[in-house]
């Protein structure tokens, strides 16, 4: 576990938990409204500190959103091993589920909520954002064309569409998370997505 000095008075931090509270500030608020006073405050450091140890403000958002992805959408890679199509659509649509209404967490998601929230001046966090979502993307859409090939839908599908189709479902999960909704709510519309799956 690294720890690094700060300038002036003697004084240590633990990078790791700096950084995870520098997530649940840009996860709460979003990339744009996220201050360096709301994010030196939250991570206890000064903005020397912040900058020293991760760069400026878009650094260490990019080292933020590395550590969501390594700890809350672990449930991506699993879903997709799944052996069918219905089976990796009902793993995702759960584990978004789980992810933005989990007990004493921000709701919604990170990159859905920075995305929306990031005015024209920001292009450049949002073209990062975009990025990183056009490659789980792509995962799915791979998923979806093995599930072709191996019979798992009872209709035509084209994979591309599925895999927007299921990306739509669950970005609209995040935003309703985010304004409100309840994990009841949420898991209705899972239920109904499922039931809806043209596929085993």
């Amino acid at each position: 576990m690294e720890k690094l000095a700060t300038r002036g008075r003697p004084r240590e931090f633990d990078v790791d938990q700096a950084l995870a509270a520098a997530l649940r500030v840009f996860w709460t608020k979003g990339y744009e409204a996220a201050s360096l006073t709301d994010l030196t405050e939250a991570m206890g450091v000064t903005r020397p500190s912040l900058y020293a140890a991760f760069g400026n403000k878009e650094a260490l958002f990019k080292q933020a959103l590395d550590l969501y992805e390594r700890e809350k959408l672990a449930y991506v890679r699993r879903a997709l091993e799944a052996e069918t199509a219905r089976e990796v659509a009902q793993r995702l649509l759960l584990g978004a589920l789980d992810n933005c209404t989990a007990q004493g967490e921000p709701r919604g998601c990170l990159g859905v909520i920075s995305s929306v929230a990031c005015a024209s001046e920001n292009s450049s966090i949002r073209e990062y954002i975009q990025a990183r979502a056009e490659s789980a993307r792509n995962a799915i859409i791979d998923r979806m064309q093995a599930a072709v090939a191996a019979g798992d839908f009872a209709v035509p599908v084209e994979p591309e569409a599925i895999a927007r189709y299921l990306n739509a479902v669950l970005q609209g999960l995040s935003v309703q998370a985010g304004a409100g909704a309840s994990r009841e709510e949420l898991q209705r519309i899972i239920d109904t997505t499922l039931a809806m799956w043209p596929g085993r």
